[in-house]
């Protein structure tokens, strides 16, 4: 009996999880693509309404277990173009203690906010997380408006509309990983999720060859320090 397709759930770059997808060895047919809501990222998977999906940061709840880390996506800050840090090459925390960004939104747990957008800076100044944020798209317009700027991640320059810039900051890139609702995923799932680490260790191999052999699969594997296999 041939499986059902696997619904994979992502937030923000679709080609971040066709990539993932690819590099396990499964075809679109095979791995659909559905985007949740950063306001409440995890209900489609508890409702099972989704059987696995693309988490960054590390989530720590009680009933998701999760994958090893299959890459990482850079730190930026989303900018609206006439804004002055948008002038920046790169930019550093203290950085942003000066303007206001976006509060924990919705359901999302507010330890992984603190990872996406912590509380202060590193010279203890606070970040002044001021606004609501309901969708992506509505966070694009008031950025665009120069009225706030959001810290995210790199992958966002995907969805970013005119009239944005996405400037690189200074902080450790955010660990990319597969999580689900433990003890409640069949077994074609968890054969996606081992064949996407498989990729992912075969993908940071072949960067690592040539010359400079290791950069490259200490670069794709260390964002997290998360060891091979299911975690919870």
């Amino acid at each position: 009996m041939t499986a059902p397709p696997i619904r994979l759930g992502y937030h923000g770059s679709a080609a971040l999880a066709a990539g993932l997808v690819s590099a396990a060895g499964r075809t679109p047919a095979e791995v659909t693509l559905h985007e949740y809501a950063v306001n409440d990222p995890f209900r489609l998977l508890r409702a099972g309404e989704l059987d696995v999906m693309i988490a960054k940061f590390l989530v720590r709840e009680p009933d998701l277990d999760r994958s090893a880390t299959l890459s990482t996506d850079a730190r930026a800050l989303v900018v609206g173009e006439t804004h002055p840090l948008a002038g920046h090459a790169t930019l550093r925390l203290d950085d942003l203690a000066d303007v206001d960004g976006f509060a924990c939104p919705g359901t999302m747990p507010g330890y992984v906010w603190d990872e996406v957008v912590p509380r202060t800076t590193p010279s203890g100044r606070p970040i002044h997380r001021r606004y609501a944020l309901e969708t992506t798209a509505g966070m694009m317009a008031l950025v665009r408006s120069g009225a706030a700027v959001h810290l995210s991640l790199a992958s966002l320059s995907e969805v970013a509309p005119p009239g944005i810039r996405l400037v690189p900051v200074d902080m450790p890139a955010a660990p990319v990983f597969l999580t689900w609702v433990r003890d409640r995923v069949p077994g074609h799932v968890l054969d996606f999720v081992h064949a996407a680490e498989a990729g992912a260790g075969a993908g940071a191999a072949e960067a690592g060859t040539g010359a400079g052999a290791g950069a490259g699969a200490a670069e794709a594997g260390a964002g997290a320090g998360v060891p091979a296999g299911v975690r919870r």
